[in-house]
């Protein structure tokens, strides 16, 4: 197989600085009196609320640093991802990015009516990706995302794991210095994912970053060297992975049992 193509870092660099970052957005507020809604015609005079998905989070993540970005359901970790992508807007706060964060699952931008071919170099070149390079590496993207029988079919006649797979292998074809990964994206397969999470610990050794966001604490433990806890929107904790993992898997622990409790059918008298 051939090389990975790099972009040189300097070890240590920072290459995300997050200050104090809020990242609130608007959803239309179902709790209004269904009579009024049917009546309310104009979208201006509808009510809506305010979600703080992210609240004064501040970090700094450095090259060669893999960073999990853990925490329960509606935390804020996807939203924290997509914001640093410059997916979405941030509400205050500012973000600095050394390079262009590529943002697996989104990044590459498939076409369903081309083929897989033209998309790995379509993909590929909108990700700055040389079109030299790609052709160099053309078969080993294929290889890796498991697609050689169907690369000359349309898109649409992937299922939607082979095209996340297509998705990675073009995106990590070359080592950006800001990969993240949110594995709500991911495929489900037990045996790419295992080649996956091998890739990016190879990235890592070229000095990249690499952002995970995932429920499996397995993964955080496997890949990662940081982790951030989000809570609410809010950065609990930030520190080495075992440390965190199990500060989070006690809180886990601990809510879940307080939620039976809750269930438990009061006791007889």
């Amino acid at each position: 197989m051939s090389e990975l193509a790099t972009v040189s870092v300097a070890a240590g660099d920072p290459t995300v600085v997050v200050d104090r970052v809020d990242i609130t957005y608007r959803i239309y507020a179902d709790s209004a009196p269904k009579l009024r809604k049917a009546f309310v015609r104009d979208r201006r005079q509808r009510e809506y609320r305010s979600v703080e998905a992210v609240r004064d989070v501040s970090f700094v993540a450095r090259s060669g640093e893999a960073v999990g970005i853990i925490g329960h359901n509606g935390s804020g970790k996807s939203t924290l991802l997509r914001g640093i992508a410059g997916l979405v807007p941030i509400t205050a706060g500012d973000i600095y990015a050394s390079s262009i964060p590529v943002l697996l699952g989104v990044a590459a931008a498939l076409e369903p009516d081309l083929s897989g071919r033209r998309n790995v170099l379509l993909g590929g070149t909108a990700l700055g990706i040389p079109r030299e390079s790609l052709e160099d590496r053309f078969e080993e993207i294929v290889e890796f995302a498991g697609v050689e029988e169907f690369i000359d079919l349309p898109l649409r006649a992937f299922s939607s794991g082979m095209r996340s797979r297509l998705q990675f292998a073009i995106a990590t074809a070359m080592t950006p210095e800001i990969l993240m990964v949110d594995e709500s994206l991911s495929t489900g397969d037990a045996e790419f994912k295992e080649r996956s999470d091998e890739r990016i610990r190879g990235m890592l050794a070229e000095a990249g970053s690499v952002f995970l966001v995932s429920h499996s604490m397995r993964s955080i433990r496997d890949v990662c060297t940081r982790v951030l806890w989000l809570d609410h929107g809010r950065l609990v904790a930030d520190g080495g992975t075992d440390e965190v993992v199990d500060a989070y898997e006690r809180y886990m622990g601990d809510r879940k049992r307080k939620r039976k409790q809750r269930k438990r059918p009061p006791e007889p008298r």
